[in-house]
């Protein structure tokens, strides 16, 4: 091959390299905020395959471009192409190449899922754990600050209301927790499938129905943040949110102590609000199956919640 050739080939493959790089660290600009140990992990492989994947649209897509362009027959030029029989050189490489690549995202994306250890339910992951509790670990990252006690809090979801149980009896609407301690939720469903997600920590876990599952992560980003139903589980899931406010322990301490002053009440419940107005007259109504009743807790917000739709 010629000298040009090489240098033009060369050129496009590093400007494609320079332009993934740039995409691969613009990904980070895109997500919310990495507020858990585990959203790391989650991020740093979304950038890689972000860059590989602009890398190759990138490039196939400006290559038929040029092809278009620049290597198209004349108008009326009827004649047949070159006999081109094949390049065995080139037929390994774009064979090779794909397949190592392949395997390559397939090791490290499941070398992330083996740190993180999000496992989901299962019929028994730890031999300590009794038979009935599923675990859905996730292990924080190595640079986190080290581990202070692990704080257990029960997670009841339900059509449509999230209600967080803490030691001591304390019940809330509202899902506050300690910075860099790590988080136990007990997880179990009242009805039908629920799925607790924070897009901030970057893990979800399915709620299984007549299942209790152990799911735990690492908040490291003080800041309010939003809990998300992910499976749909009836006409209002979408409603079904609440805040999560990660707090630092003495602030975590101090909402503890005014939680358990406050006699419970019935909550806000922005499902039961809004399936209330279908007796309105001028509301249409549609069939649906009632909310279950407000949640009676120690602590409950007085509106929709504030934090961040992200």
């Amino acid at each position: 091959m010629k000298l040009r050739p090489i240098l033009a080939i060369s050129s496009f493959i590093a400007f494609l390299t320079v332009v993934s790089f740039w995409v691969a660290k613009q990904t980070y600009s895109w997500l919310p905020p990495q507020a858990s140990a585990e959203s790391k992990l989650s991020d740093e492989l979304f950038s890689i395959l972000s860059g590989i994947g602009t890398f190759i649209l990138l490039g196939i897509t400006l290559v038929l471009l040029y092809a278009v362009l620049f290597q198209r027959a004349g108008k009326y030029d009827f004649s047949d192409g070159p006999p081109i029989e094949g390049n065995t050189a080139i037929e390994i490489i774009w064979t090779v190449i794909p397949l190592g690549l392949v395997l390559w995202i397939a090791t490290y994306s499941y070398q992330i899922y083996d740190t993180m250890a999000v496992r989901g339910p299962m019929e028994l992951v730890h031999l300590h754990n009794p038979i009935e509790m599923q675990s859905a670990y996730a292990v924080p990252l190595d640079e986190v600050k080290p581990q202070l006690p692990t704080e257990e809090i029960d997670v009841t979801a339900k059509q449509w209301a999230w209600i967080f149980r803490y030691p001591n009896q304390i019940t809330s609407t509202e899902l506050h927790l300690p910075v860099d301690h790590r988080i136990r939720l007990i997880l179990h469903s009242d009805d039908v499938l629920h799925g607790f997600y924070v897009p901030a920590f970057r893990l979800k876990q399915d709620v299984i129905p007549n299942k209790t599952i152990d799911f735990e992560f690492t908040p490291i980003r003080t800041g309010k943040y939003r809990l998300r139903d992910s499976l749909y589980s009836g006409t209002y899931f979408a409603a079904n949110q609440a805040d999560v406010v990660v707090e630092s322990a003495e602030d975590y301490d101090r909402w503890l102590v005014t939680a358990a002053n406050q006699t419970p009440t019935p909550a806000y419940n922005p499902a039961s609000a809004e399936y209330n107005r279908t007796s309105e007259k001028l509301v249409q109504g549609w069939k649906s199956v009632p909310p279950a009743p407000p949640p009676v807790v120690n602590f409950a917000p007085t509106q929709e919640p504030t934090s961040p739709a992200a």
